[in-house]
């Protein structure tokens, strides 16, 4: 017998419960792994309340890293005992244990920990895709860099000065601040400072080329006031709520702007595309290029917890959970 958080319909963090469950054996095309750490996001948050619609009842969790324990038929390249890890639906990593399709899990490398791998397996494919193809930074770059201390804006904000950019990093409080310049921001403004938007044109030079944005409502209009003209908007999470709808002419008078609003899956939808961006983050880590730093660790069972601290802003970095 295993054991999972489950939901039985949506609501806040009380509705998450600990619960036995049958783990079957893998299928044709999957394995069953044994997690050894899970990865919190933002997005299960969505997923919760709601936001995005679940089949109840449902686990919860799309990333994770452990041991395979046993391989379905016609399974290749995959062995009991392996390392391994994923982060694409479906969802379900919340849990000891838990079937997996074997083309959607990248093995990992001894030079990547477990811990590591269920910090960023998610944020750092995430900041690969952004970084690389929303907006492909070129050196010498003024890029914004929403939530720059949280656990994409770290790995972000690191990529994006390897790769020659200038970051300027926005944070939620002034404790945050130092986190953001260590990970790489060459200046750091306050989210709530109402001159934000004249002190990032005035640091870029008259805006930057591009914005990366993940709170999405609040803060969507006052994005697209940092452009420079024909620079991009990259809208990516929400946050603080959907996007409004927007008449493409407000971009056009903001200077030839571009917007784009996309989904890590539309850029890793086959085996081969999630092993090729999975090698180069892995790459990126194992070498010591980007450092994952790990702000807080829960067991799994308290996992509520854990998201009442993102909900409150209380959390920096990535956030893991161990069954």
């Amino acid at each position: 017998m295993s054991h999972a958080i489950q939901v039985d319909r949506a609501g806040g963090p009380e509705v998450m419960e600990w619960r036995a469950v049958e783990v079957d054996a893998p299928g044709p095309g999957e394995l069953l792994i044994g997690n050894r750490a899970i990865g919190f996001n933002f997005i299960d948050t969505y997923f919760r309340t709601g936001v995005y619609p679940l089949e109840y009842p449902s686990g919860l969790g799309s990333e994770g890293a452990g041991e395979v324990l046993a391989v379905g038929e016609g399974v290749e390249g995959f062995a009991p005992g392996d390392r391994v890890a994923y982060c694409t639906p479906p969802i379900g990593s919340y849990s000891e244990e838990r079937i997996y399709p074997a083309d959607r899990t990248v093995p990992l490398p001894d030079s990547v920990s477990f811990e590591q791998a269920a910090a960023m397996m998610l944020k750092g494919l995430t900041s690969w895709y952004l970084l690389h193809h929303s907006y492909p930074v070129r050196q010498g770059d003024d890029v914004l860099l929403y939530a720059a201390a949280g656990g994409v804006g770290q790995i972000a904000a690191q990529w994006a000065a390897l790769l020659g950019a200038r970051v300027i990093g926005i944070v939620g409080s002034s404790g945050k601040v130092d986190e953001a310049r260590r990970a790489g921001c060459a200046d750091v403004v306050l989210a709530d400072d109402p001159d934000l938007v004249a002190k990032v044109r005035e640091l870029s030079g008259g805006g930057v080329a591009a914005v990366y944005d993940s709170l999405g409502k609040d803060t969507f209009m006052q994005s697209l006031d940092c452009l420079r003209p024909l620079g991009t908007m990259v809208t990516f999470g929400n946050a603080t709520g959907l996007v409004e709808p927007i008449a493409p002419i407000d971009l056009a008078r903001r200077g030839s702007l571009k917007l784009t609003r996309p989904i890590l899956f539309d850029f890793v939808s086959t085996e081969e595309q999630l092993r090729g961006a999975a090698a180069t983050l892995f790459e990126q880590v194992g070498s010591g290029a980007l450092s994952i730093k790990i702000g807080q660790r829960y067991p799994l069972q308290d996992v509520a917890q854990a998201h009442r601290d993102a909900e409150g802003r209380r959390t920096t970095g990535s956030t893991i959970l161990l069954p």
